[in-house]
């Protein structure tokens, strides 16, 4: 089986205001019409059936989707499936959207600082291995560098304590984390050896949401899907 994965971006929408263009969050204030549509448009470009969203809560817990489940499934971080023509999607605007692929089955899952603790992508890979037992291979799109994550000293030692990994100084030599860092240590650990991390910044580059450079704004999304 074909496995598709790709990271949306800012255009091609018709959202507008802080949302433009491409927002694809209906949780965050735009127009539901315009948020209904964008997501339309992602499908068809996917040659999708539809595109399952989910509420996210910066937990730990996921859902193995197929044909009767929920346009958006409430209260989880990651998705599993291994519907063929079902796309799954992560919402984003700074965290990182992490993309798992096997060769069967594909999961997504929303990564920042809380998920990361609980462990997500660890128990996204458990889920997926239920479904997939070949190689896998993960995908890590835009986020928020650890250059421009700044947090409190106290919050770094928390997420150090947990993922060593994590820990970085930002930019201007301020306690920062690096979620990718983090993240790649926690797929490797279990078991995911192929790791393609994107380099891009959300907060640097106006082409992606960023709550934290904008406040008010859309989300972008990481998608899966296996080929129909």
């Amino acid at each position: 089986m074909a496995i598709r994965t790709t990271f949306t971006a800012r255009r091609d929408g018709i959202s507008v205001g802080p949302y433009a263009a491409r927002n694809l969050a209906s949780h965050v204030g735009d127009d539901a019409g315009a948020v209904a549509a964008n997501r339309r448009a992602l499908a068809a470009e996917l040659g999708a059936a539809r595109v399952v969203f989910m509420h996210q809560v910066h937990g730990a817990e996921i859902a193995v989707i197929d044909a009767q489940s929920p346009a958006d499934v409430p209260d989880v971080d990651a998705l599993v499936t291994d519907v063929p023509g079902l796309a799954i999607a992560v919402l984003v605007a700074d965290c990182v959207p992490v993309v798992i692929a096997g060769s069967r089955a594909v999961a997504v899952a929303h990564a920042g600082r809380r998920g990361m603790q609980a462990g997500i992508v660890t128990h996204a890979v458990r889920a997926l291995r239920e479904l997939d037992d070949g190689p896998l291979r993960a995908r890590l799109g835009p986020s928020i560098c650890g250059a421009c994550y700044e947090v409190p000293a106290g919050m770094q030692e928390d997420v150090a304590a947990v993922v060593p990994e994590a820990r970085t100084s930002t930019r201007g030599g301020t306690p920062g984390l690096d979620l990718r860092a983090g993240l790649r240590a926690q797929l490797r650990a279990a078991g995911v050896t192929a790791v393609d991390v994107a380099e891009t910044c959300t907060a640097e580059d106006p082409s992606y949401f960023s709550y934290r450079r904008d406040g008010v704004t859309g989300r972008f999304a990481g998608v899966a899907m296996i080929e129909p």
